[in-house]
């Protein structure tokens, strides 16, 4: 199965979705099984043969019967996918938010996501971190979506649907996803010439590996003497002006935060795994990674990529 499938909900708000799309699928397909029928049958009773004298059949005007039918029966069928519409969609937006409920601000950036945890002290970047949550005690997950330049799209299908970033115009969404795992998903909005490697990766942790990922997360980045010809050039030359690294002189706003680079399992917005090879030619040339990206390629010798690559790599 697809990893972006439908068909395979994990949370409620996915799970509504769902059920909603069965039912709107079986009402169209009685449709369309009546209708067909019809037509089959008109095709067969009313065909030509040979011994046609080719008069026209009884024609029908004036039947208050079967105007009522066609016309009430199309109304109803409306009014049924429009109250089970809504039904899904005031359940979707419009939830109680428990106490133990975890806040998560999300920016939408060209071509990147910004995840921010503003009760707990957390800025990360591409890879959300979120615990499971218990049917029996919901602990869900609260997003609110914000975008630093463009329209973008958050979606996960298999923890909700879609929900558009747009700036100046905060969104929000929840999810409360009752297996762990790795859910994958995609910005659904046309954003600019990355848009179709803007990808969304969505750990679902226990309890337990979520409160020691945010542990971890908390702490500041990792200094070694062995890696501080890395740290001295990156932090001398154009990356600082768009990462930053807690604990450091890099403060930039414009690329992803690296505090815990190397915690991550990929790079360029998910479009690598995070492999020493990977983050040299990343360094060297991104966009032979991520042809179009808006990150300039650094003019750095090969020693100096190098020393940059061991500093991101020390940084867990």
């Amino acid at each position: 199965m697809s990893p972006t499938s439908i068909f395979a909900p994990v949370s409620t708000p996915a799970d509504s979705i769902f059920e909603l799309s069965l039912f709107v699928l079986a009402v169209t397909a009685a449709i369309f099984v009546v209708v067909f029928g019809l037509l089959v049958y008109a095709v067969v009773r009313f065909r030509r043969r040979r011994d046609d004298d080719g008069t026209e059949p009884p024609q029908v005007y004036g039947s208050y019967e079967v105007e009522l039918a066609w016309t009430i029966v199309p109304v109803l069928i409306v009014v049924a996918l429009f109250l089970a519409t809504a039904r899904v969609i005031a359940s979707v937006q419009h939830p109680p938010k428990p106490k133990d409920a975890l806040d998560v601000v999300v920016i939408g950036h060209q071509f990147w996501w910004e995840y921010r945890y503003p009760a707990l002290g957390v800025v990360t970047a591409n890879e959300l971190h979120v615990p499971v949550s218990d049917p029996a005690h919901p602990t869900p997950t609260f997003l609110t979506l914000l975008s630093a330049d463009t329209d973008h799209s958050f979606w996960v299908p298999r923890l909700a649907g879609k929900t558009d970033l747009i700036p100046n115009h905060p969104n929000s969404m929840w999810i409360d996803p009752r297996e762990t795992g790795l859910y994958l998903g995609q910005c659904a909005q046309y954003c600019g010439t990355q848009h179709a490697k803007m990808l969304l990766r969505v750990y679902v942790d226990s309890r337990e590996d979520f409160d020691r990922w945010i542990e971890a997360q908390r702490r500041p980045a990792q200094t070694d003497a062995a890696v501080a010809r890395g740290r001295q050039v990156f932090e001398t030359t154009a990356c600082v002006n768009c990462h930053a690294v807690g604990g450091s002189g890099a403060d930039g706003r414009f690329g992803p935060d690296l505090t815990h680079f190397r915690s991550r399992d990929t790079l360029a917005s998910g479009a690598a795994p995070n492999t020493p090879e990977n983050l040299r030619l990343w360094i060297r040339n991104p966009d032979a990674l991520k042809p179009g990206s808006l990150m300039p390629a650094m003019q750095l010798s090969d020693e100096d990529v190098n020393a940059v690559a061991d500093y991101l790599e020390s940084l867990r």
